[in-house]
């Protein structure tokens, strides 16, 4: 598969999966659990089946790394999920989880003394201020947890936003380390990353089972090609599942056929064009605010790149 199938497979499928999450948050805004649980289930059917060969093929990286990386997985997937449970619209989600490049850069100066340029840097760590003010305005909650406090309510969700950013950050540079050391092996990372964590599913097995129930009763919908009354959600959610796998199958492709650089361009581009979806289609609120923090994130990100990307071929000049 080329260079321009994987940026199709990115765009399709991380698009969709952007748009079935938010029809699904939008009925349900406390269902992150669920829709957590079953990517995960579908990513490590397909990796036990195509990746371990039924279990029969032996990692390349001993286990106990995986068990610490998916520790790490695990707590990142389900805290950005269930951050929207404290009334955070999805364009500030977005904006959140498009600043994971910086918080590496920060991560890596302080953990693997690493130096860029500082301008870029800057620019990006600046992004969270005009978004996180406007959103501490917003008064409505959640309908699934009401507090008596709207802007404590919004004040958590920030809160685990950002620790779930330096937390993915610190899982990349673990993950860095590991594949210097034992070489890439990312659709091995991505089954384990995905199979290990389902024991710990069974901690939230009370919330996904009422959410499999307000799902089963949601409004029934026709499936023409089996002619089958389903329910939306589960509907909704079969939709999320499959463009997550896409997503993540077409982001693994084109780390194999393309620079680094090309990747986060194309991963950025992705991001800015489904945060414009989500204002203009779910009419979610968007004010100069947001405007200017994601300007400032996507121009940090892009600033960023091109500064590393010169750095490296000067360095390879001097070489």
């Amino acid at each position: 598969m080329g260079t321009v199938s994987a940026i199709l497979l990115v765009f399709l499928g991380c698009c969709s999966n952007v748009v079935s999450l938010e029809l699904l948050v939008r009925e349900f805004p406390g269902c992150g659990n669920i829709v957590t649980f079953a990517q995960f289930v579908f990513i490590a059917l397909e990796g036990f089946v195509f990746e371990t060969r039924l279990g029969t093929k032996k990692p390349a990286i001993p286990i106990s790394n995986y068990v610490i990386m998916v520790t790490m997985f695990f707590t990142v997937s389900v805290i950005n999920n269930y951050a929207l449970n404290f009334n955070i619209a999805m364009p500030l989600h977005m904006i959140f989880r498009s600043g994971s490049l910086i918080a590496n850069m920060v991560l890596g100066i302080v953990l693997l003394k690493k130096r860029w340029a500082s301008t870029p840097s800057c620019v990006g760590l600046s992004v969270r201020l005009p978004a996180t003010l406007l959103e501490k305005k917003r008064s409505g909650v959640s309908r699934l947890s009401r507090p008596t406090n709207g802007s404590l309510v919004v004040h958590s969700g920030i809160g685990m936003l950002t620790f779930a950013l330096i937390m993915s950050a610190r899982m990349g540079i673990f993950q860095e380390t590991l594949y210097k050391k034992y070489g890439k092996h990312s659709k091995e990372a991505l089954f384990y990353n995905h199979f290990l964590p389902l024991p710990g599913f069974l901690l939230l097995s009370t919330d996904i089972y009422n959410h499999c129930v307000l799902f089963s009763q949601s409004t029934p919908v026709l499936v023409p090609l089996v002619q089958l009354n389903v329910p939306v959600m589960w509907l909704y959610l079969l939709v999320n599942v499959v463009t997550q796998y896409v997503c993540i199958r077409g982001v693994f492709i084109l780390t194999t056929e393309c620079a680094s650089l090309t990747v986060t361009l194309v991963v950025t581009l992705r991001k800015f064009l489904s945060l414009i979806f989500s204002i203009a289609y779910f009419q979610n609120p968007f004010t100069a605010w947001h405007w200017a923090g994601t300007a400032v994130v996507f121009v940090g990100t892009l600033l960023y790149t091109e500064v590393w990307s010169a750095v490296t071929a000067a360095r390879k000049k001097a070489e």
